[in-house]
């Protein structure tokens, strides 16, 4: 039986030795954990509220650029209509077929010209046209004869 006795002592002196350790580690309790998770939740919020706002403003800047590309497309298809219509309008230049092209509000006239003053005419008109930034003449004079 004294083995018994001492075989029970050891136990609970083993288990009493890991209650104390036990009781020396930090436990935490129910409202603490929730604690911890609302601000877990709270921080995690503020960083999709972020990243939300990030978005947002991404998609704004992104919305301006799409609607000042559709607008000096616009903007550049009017030109052309409009030097198209000054070309077309002039009696040295109305006959010939003269391609215009507008980038920016930059004009590039190809085609031919019979003669160089009409060449300078075109360039001329071209420029006369609101909106029209440059004009880069690339019209060939025709060869006589």
């Amino acid at each position: 039986m004294k083995r018994n006795t001492r075989l029970a002592a050891l136990a609970a002196a083993a288990m009493a030795t890991s209650l104390i350790v036990a009781c020396g580690q930090k436990e935490e309790t129910v409202g603490q954990r929730m604690d911890n998770t609302v601000e877990q939740t709270q921080a995690a919020g503020a960083e999709v509220r972020s990243d939300a706002s990030n978005a947002a403003q991404d998609m704004k800047v992104a919305g301006n650029e799409a609607a000042d590309k559709i607008a000096t497309g616009a903007a550049d298809v009017a030109i052309t209509a409009k030097v198209n219509a000054a070309l077309a309008g002039d009696s040295q230049l109305s006959a010939l077929k003269i391609n215009v092209d507008t980038n920016n509000g930059h004009v590039e006239l190809k085609g031919t010209a019979p003669d160089p003053a009409a060449r300078d005419r075109a360039t001329v008109l071209a420029a006369a046209v609101e909106g029209v930034v440059k004009v880069d003449n690339r019209l060939t004079v025709e060869a006589k004869g």
